[in-house]
């Protein structure tokens, strides 16, 4: 399939066939592209858990609304952002710049100084907020990939964050959930599986300055 024949073939899968399971190879292109994914000023404020123990998985159903596809899939894809985020964050990625490129520290000083700068005038609140994009940005960029890879998924934003969080343990790594992604294959009975999808025209969605 070329891209926009795989983009309509993806849908928000709503059952999962749970005896199919996603390989090895599978996982780690997810991993990577969550890893390549566009942020903002390339500073990378996410954390990608990927679950694919069953007790777990069980466990986070009732913190999810009780959708099934969070047992059922063959891994459960959790992104996370920092509930505090510091400028110590923008120093690791300035140094990360200096040991790839081997820029010179006189170039990096002054966009150093002024992310710096950036991030100190922000409340935790804005920061926070911020951040929260960033992760919508992987989710697409996952959902995408997804599409592209024939791998099924199902988008959430109907989750718990705080039960998640404790499930999950991250109050003590300074995380908290955000966006969760099923992953798997669709269950041949799913209903939603052969349904249309319903899209506006382009030319309502799209406008053009020629």
């Amino acid at each position: 399939m070329n891209t926009i024949e795989s983009l309509k073939w993806r849908y928000a899968v709503k059952k999962f066939d749970n005896h199919k399971l996603l390989s090895k190879e599978q996982i780690n292109i997810l991993k990577e592209a969550f890893n390549l994914t566009a942020t903002s000023y390339g500073l990378q404020p996410l954390k990608l858990l990927v679950i694919s123990n069953k007790e777990i998985q069980k466990e986070l159903v009732a913190h999810s609304w009780n959708q099934p596809q969070v047992l059922e899939a063959s891994h459960l894809l959790v992104i996370c952002i920092p509930k505090t985020y510091l400028k110590n964050e923008v120093e690791a990625y300035f140094d990360l710049v200096q040991k790839i490129r081997n820029t010179p520290i006189e170039i990096i000083k002054p966009f150093k100084e002024f992310l710096t700068a950036e991030i100190d005038k922000k409340s935790q609140e804005e920061l926070l907020s911020w951040n929260k994009n960033q992760a919508y940005l992987a989710l697409g960029n996952l959902l995408t990939v997804c599409a592209l890879e024939k791998i099924d998924a199902c988008p959430m934003e109907g989750f718990i964050p705080e039960k998640y969080d404790e499930v999950l343990g991250l109050s003590e790594k300074n995380l908290t959930s955000t966006l969760v992604l099923p992953v798997g294959f669709r269950a041949n009975d799913d209903y939603m599986k052969d349904l249309k999808k319903v899209r506006k025209n382009i030319e309502d969605v799209v406008l053009e300055f020629n």
